[in-house]
């Protein structure tokens, strides 16, 4: 691949970008650096939310960086990982940051062998030597890059983080990113390095929208999240998780559905969609 070919792999050149900064709020430089990367991130997990409603609806979930825009950015809808992570690297290579494009598996604590079908970048800043992490697509943050370095922890406002490197199948080491709750530290994610590129993105994303065991078809979930907490909407279940993973939860009626994802989600769906949600919405 070509250097040519490489800084135009996410069509960066395609995206909007005052209007993408202005969804997430970040009025900050626009240079590569690790402080702008830091502002970026924090600016995009506490702007845009994290939800599967089309795959729910049935309907497509397309990562174009225009139908990315057009959802994301002009109709303040949200996203899953592999939304959020193609716009962000439309964004980074906009703005020139060197990375690489990762698909990890979802664990959770979890020693099942899970699809590959979440998606992350390995970032670089011009003026920073260092590999960071960063993981702007799960819901729950990180705030911030975390430095992609065995052993590293990292306390952003109270969450807090670990990487682990150990060895893995086939010659190649696993990375791990691990999260403190109120039971310790429980694996979120692996992965490896190796680069991904938009078409497997295409084909994660079409699994995850799409296949009758991805649990993205078969509710919806939202999430929300800030510095202080985030909020998780898991079909009719309003979950509040704080930072030391404490949480406190309630349930609402489904006529309220509505109300609640734009009130508490910043998420307003057209009639006709809230209709095709209802219909889709297990309530039993």
């Amino acid at each position: 691949m070509t250097t040519t070919e490489r800084a135009h792999l996410w069509s960066g050149a395609d995206l909007d970008l005052d209007a993408y900064l202005d969804r997430i709020g970040y009025d900050g430089e626009h240079e590569a650096t690790l402080e702008v990367l830091r502002g970026l991130q924090r600016a995009h997990v506490t702007s845009i939310p994290f939800e599967n409603l089309d795959a729910v609806m049935g309907l497509p979930v397309l990562l174009d960086v225009e139908s990315l825009q057009d959802k994301l950015v002009r109709s303040r809808r949200g996203g899953y990982c592999f939304e959020h992570v193609g716009l962000f690297a439309a964004a980074l290579e906009r703005l020139g940051f060197e990375f690489t494009a990762l698909i990890g598996r979802v664990t959770l604590g979890r020693e099942k062998i899970l699809p590959a079908t979440h998606a992350l970048l390995a970032v670089k800043a011009v003026d920073d030597e260092r590999l960071w992490l960063c993981d702007v697509g799960f819901g729950q943050g990180p705030l911030e890059p975390v430095e992609l370095a065995d052993g590293v922890e990292a306390d952003l406002d109270g969450w807090r983080f670990r990487v682990e490197r150990r060895p893995g199948r086939f010659g190649i080491d696993d990375w791990w990113l691990h999260q403190y709750g109120t039971d310790g530290w429980i694996d979120r994610h692996t992965f490896t390095l190796g680069p991904r590129f938009p078409i497997d993105f295409v084909v994660g994303n079409h699994y995850v929208a799409t296949h009758p065991r991805s649990p993205f078809v078969q509710r919806p979930v939202l999430q929300r999240f800030s510095a202080t907490h985030c909020d998780v909407l898991d079909a009719t279940e309003w979950f509040t998780v704080r930072p030391d993973g404490t949480r406190t939860a309630r349930k609402i009626e489904p006529a309220d559905l509505a109300q609640v994802m734009e009130e508490q989600f910043g998420i307003l769906l057209s009639p006709e969609e809230h209709a095709l949600l209802m219909e889709h919405l297990d309530v039993s």
